[in-house]
C-alpha cells in the first residue's frame, strides 16, 4: 500500500454489506488501508477488488468474529504485513428480534455469540497490539437499542447493552493513547430486519423502520470519530432519523 502521514490501517468486521460495507467505502475513499473482514468472503473480495480498482488501499479477509483463534489470527497477519493496527471497527452484528415467549433460544445464543462475544474477542485480540504501540483506536457500532428497549427487541437491546457496556468500560480503563468510541445507529436502511423468522417481530419492525437513514450517514459518523486529533476521543455518537421517536 501507498503511505501517507495521515493513513490508518482500519480491520472492519461484518464489512460484506450495511454498515460495515458502507465504513469500509468511506474509509478507503479517505485514504486509509482497509481491511475488509467478514464470513460472506466472495462480498469482501468484490468490494475490496472494487475499492482497488479505484485507486484506494482496501483488501479481504474472511473472519468469524466468534472464533477467537481466528480473530487473533487476522489481527496478527494485519500486524505482520504492516507493522501495525490503528483502528478496529466492531460492526459485525445480527438482529433477530421476537418475544420472549416465542422461545427462540437458538437465535438468542446466536446474537449472544455475535453481538458480545464476538465484540470481547476483537477486543482481546486487538487491545495487546495497540497497548504495545501506545495507540488506537476502538469503535463499537451497538444500537439504538442498547438505550431502549421496544417489544420483541428484548435480547437484541440486552446483547446490544452490553456492547455498550463493554465498550465505555474499556475505555475507563484504557490509557489515553487509545481511543475508544460507541456508535448507536437507529433505523437504518440494511439487510439486518431480512434475517428475523418471528413473523410477529417482522411485522412489528415494518412499521417501525418506515423512516430510515443509509449505511452512509453511520460510516461518516465512524470517520468523523477517526478524523479527531489524537487528543480527542470521541466516546459517544447516537444517530437516528430525524423522524424516529
Amino acid at each position: 500500500m501507498t503511505e501517507t502521514p495521515e493513513q490508518k490501517v482500519v480491520l472492519v468486521t461484518g464489512a460484506s454489506s450495511g454498515i460495515g460495507a458502507a465504513t469500509a467505502r468511506t474509509l478507503a475513499t479517505a485514504g486509509h488501508h482497509v481491511v475488509l473482514t467478514a464470513r460472506r468472503t466472495d462480498r469482501i473480495k468484490a468490494l475490496a477488488a472494487g475499492l482497488s480498482a479505484a485507486g484506494h488501499s482496501a483488501e479481504a479477509r474472511p473472519l468469524d468474529v466468534t472464533d477467537s483463534p481466528g480473530f487473533h489470527e487476522v489481527v496478527e497477519e494485519v500486524v505482520n504485513a504492516y507493522g501495525r493496527l490503528d483502528v478496529l471497527v466492531a460492526n459485525a452484528g445480527v438482529m433477530l428480534l421476537s418475544r420472549l415467549d416465542a422461545l427462540l433460544v437458538e437465535e438468542w445464543d446466536q446474537m449472544l455469540n455475535v453481538n458480545v462475544r464476538g465484540l470481547l474477542h476483537g477486543i482481546a485480540a486487538a487491545l495487546p497490539i495497540f497497548r504495545s504501540q501506545g495507540s488506537g483506536h476502538f469503535v463499537t457500532v451497538a444500537s439504538i437499542g442498547a438505550h431502549q428497549v421496544v417489544e420483541t427487541s428484548a435480547i437484541y437491546s440486552a446483547t446490544k447493552y452490553a456492547a455498550w457496556a463493554l465498550t465505555e468500560g474499556l475505555r475507563l480503563e484504557s490509557e489515553p493513547g487509545i481511543r475508544v468510541t460507541t456508535v448507536s445507529p437507529g433505523v437504518v436502511d440494511t439487510e439486518l430486519a431480512d434475517h428475523i423468522t418471528d413473523p410477529l417481530a417482522a411485522e412489528v419492525m415494518r412499521t417501525y423502520r418506515a423512516a430510515s437513514i443509509r449505511s452512509e450517514d453511520i460510516a461518516n459518523a465512524i470517520a468523523y470519530a477517526l478524523a479527531q486529533p489524537s487528543d480527542v476521543d470521541v466516546n459517544e455518537i447516537v444517530l437516528r432519523p430525524s423522524a424516529q421517536r
